[in-house]
């Protein structure tokens, strides 16, 4: 496992729980909620509350569980309540919170999986160029990566490349954070301020794998994660090489938004024909609409955000279909050309009209062609 190891001559041993506490938070004093809350000048009630902002269980109020790291994290919120009010400050606690509570998780699952022998080039990261073979050789192995239990020494490693590594990692996370930021601010003011700051216009697409549950089914679960990291890794190549953004990922399931109609077409019909290359991937089916959303702690709301999820359950395997709104956008533009099919009764917004989209025939012959499926 590289970039982890210890330096030579580094005594320091592998960490258990709470040594990996002290040596990513720093050492420091035992304290309780009363101790903490009263070092901070608030009250045991906004300690709280900023505790489960985290998503962290109750605690007793007088039990040892908390450290300086906690004491001087509750004063930057009390001193950012000049700025924000409670009620944003403690919604913008748990916006960083779930982000890091996945970070963190998604690290010790690639940990797991490198420690496993999972990762397949000399930098530790589950890239697979070829998941068909790939999956094959996997039938071989022992089945499921949770229902391998690692060993001692294993377990100890993984548990300090993690944290060794933290130091190294931490100005990354916090450059992509500022650069997002920095990208987010200039689409708002490029955009201008609309009457409701959460609400823009965009396009959604929704692109979903075909017959997921039977593949849970046959596949191990080893083979099952390597399948939905391909997934994730060819949606987020795809949708950020055309100027989309992914709003979350669902294992099956991957939910983007992409501000101008061309690049979300192109978006949606990348993922079918780019999945169509490996034959080990099932077949993808994509909905898209076009319309206002509501953005929320990073999640995306709204009419639109139904039409197209509700699109993607009737769109056929290997297809891409769209609302009325988005084909009436791209029936100017070349390169594409939709076909309008008969209108259906989508559940909780009526009969709805649309189309399936295509590239047209000269846009496609410049395509790579797509492997058949076996």
């Amino acid at each position: 496992m590289t970039g982890g190891e210890r330096h030579a001559g580094d005594a320091t041993p592998p960490p258990g729980r709470g040594d990996a506490a002290e040596r990513l938070l720093g050492a420091g004093h035992a304290l309780s909620r009363r101790e903490v809350s009263a070092g901070a000048g608030v009250s045991l009630l906004q300690a709280r509350r900023f505790w489960h902002a985290l998503g962290f269980p109750a605690m007793g109020d007088d039990e040892l569980s908390f450290t300086d790291a906690d004491l001087a994290a509750l004063d930057r919120v009390v001193h950012l309540s000049g700025a924000f009010d409670d009620a944003m400050m403690l919604a913008m606690t748990r916006a960083f919170a779930r982000t890091a509570e996945r970070l963190a998780t998604w690290q010790l699952s690639l940990g797991v999986e490198a420690a496993l022998g999972g990762a397949d080039d000399e930098t530790g990261a589950p890239v697979v160029p070829d998941l068909a073979a790939t999956l094959a050789a996997d039938e071989e192995a022992e089945e499921g990566l949770f229902d391998q239990r690692l060993g001692p020494e294993a377990r100890a490693s993984v548990a300090e490349f993690l944290v060794a590594s933290a130091n190294d990692l931490e100005p990354l996370l916090v450059y992509a954070w500022r650069r997002h930021l920095a990208a987010a601010i200039g689409s708002l003011v490029a955009e201008g301020m609309p009457d409701d700051a959460t609400s823009t216009e965009r396009c959604v697409g929704f692109a979903d794998l075909v017959d997921f549950t039977s593949l849970v089914s046959r596949l191990s679960e080893r083979q099952l994660s390597r399948l939905v990291q391909q997934f994730e890794a060819h949606a987020a190549d795809i949708v950020t090489a055309h100027g989309g953004r992914i709003v979350k990922t669902l294992g099956d399931e991957v939910v983007y938004t992409c501000e101008r109609p061309a690049p979300a077409a192109a978006i949606g019909l990348d993922l079918c024909e780019s999945l169509a290359q490996d034959p080990a991937m099932p077949s993808l089916r994509v909905g898209m609409a076009r319309g206002p959303v509501l953005w929320q702690l990073g999640d995306v709301f709204g009419t639109t955000v139904n039409r197209a999820s509700r699109l993607t359950r009737i769109a056929r395997p290997d297809t891409v279909v769209v609302d009325a709104a988005l084909a009436a956008e791209l029936g100017n533009l070349s390169g594409f050309e939709t076909r309008p099919l008969p209108p259906r009764a989508l559940r909780g917004l009526g009969v709805t009209a649309f189309s399936e989209l295509r590239r047209t025939p000269v846009a496609a012959r410049r395509r790579p062609v797509a492997r058949r499926r076996p």
